[in-house]
């Protein structure tokens, strides 16, 4: 009987450190992904602050406009024909490498 309570015992003690592993790995899986989003967030911040900031050392009026009033400026700008076709032909494909 003994012999099989040390069993048992040691089975637990083992299966309870391998959660205690797998509860790190997922920790650090994680802690890993949410890094990676921090970066992309990072990215998408510098991407969308260098081109406000493009747009208004271009055409510095738009500074003194209403966020209403520079989104309606740039989809009535964006969406011309002429421009469109210019930026699908600058753009990267998607899909594409």
């Amino acid at each position: 009987m003994s012999e099989s309570l040390d069993r048992l015992q040691a089975e637990k003690e083992k299966a309870e450190r391998e959660l205690e592993q797998t509860q790190h790995q997922i920790q650090r899986l994680e802690n890993r992904k949410q890094y990676y989003e921090k970066g992309e967030r990072k990215a998408r911040a510098h991407r969308l602050i260098t081109r406000g900031a493009a747009i208004e050392s271009i055409a510095p009026e738009v500074k003194g406009l209403s966020e209403t009033d520079f989104y309606t400026l740039m989809s009535g700008i964006l969406t011309e024909p002429e421009i469109a076709k210019r930026i699908k032909a600058v753009a990267p494909q998607e899909g594409g490498d």
